[in-house]
């Protein structure tokens, strides 16, 4: 998924929204939010650190890759936004099994109240957005009702 062929013969890349979105560079491999956790406290964190603002200790991180699922902790139902974005569309905060959270847009279920309920599980997908300024494809993450 890191190239894919164009018309010109060039090779158009991909990259994704947030430096901690991973994205498959081998056929098979699954996008992946990335991060830390402390040494001396246990606490995980999105993307890099040098200090733990739980803790304060320094330099103390492993590398960590989070869940690809989680469960609804809470979510609104926007219904305006800036010009050029579809609404409604829901806008959701997602626990993961790693002990962080995340924002992010759930997708594929009809924005209604009634088809949402906190705790149910959640999984991620990736959707091309846009394309940047050299025409490469900007990838980012969503989360939709886990199958099942």
């Amino acid at each position: 998924m890191t190239e894919a062929g164009t018309t010109t013969g060039e090779a158009k890349k991909v990259r994704p929204i947030v430096p901690y979105l991973k994205l498959p560079e081998k056929e098979g491999e699954e996008a992946v939010l990335v991060g830390v956790r402390c040494k001396a406290c246990g606490k995980a964190f999105l993307g890099e650190r040098l200090v733990c603002p739980a803790c304060t200790a320094v330099n103390q991180f492993e590398p960590v890759t989070f869940s690809r699922t989680g469960e609804l902790y809470a979510y609104t139902i926007v219904h305006q936004s800036a010009p050029g974005i579809p609404v409604p569309y829901i806008s959701a905060i997602i626990d993961l099994p790693e002990g962080v959270s995340v924002r992010a847009n759930l997708v594929d279920v009809e924005p209604k109240p009634e088809n949402l309920r906190f705790g149910m599980k959640v999984e991620m997908v990736t959707r091309k957005v846009r394309e940047d300024s050299e025409g490469n494809d900007v990838i980012a993450f969503f989360f939709r009702p886990a199958e099942g």
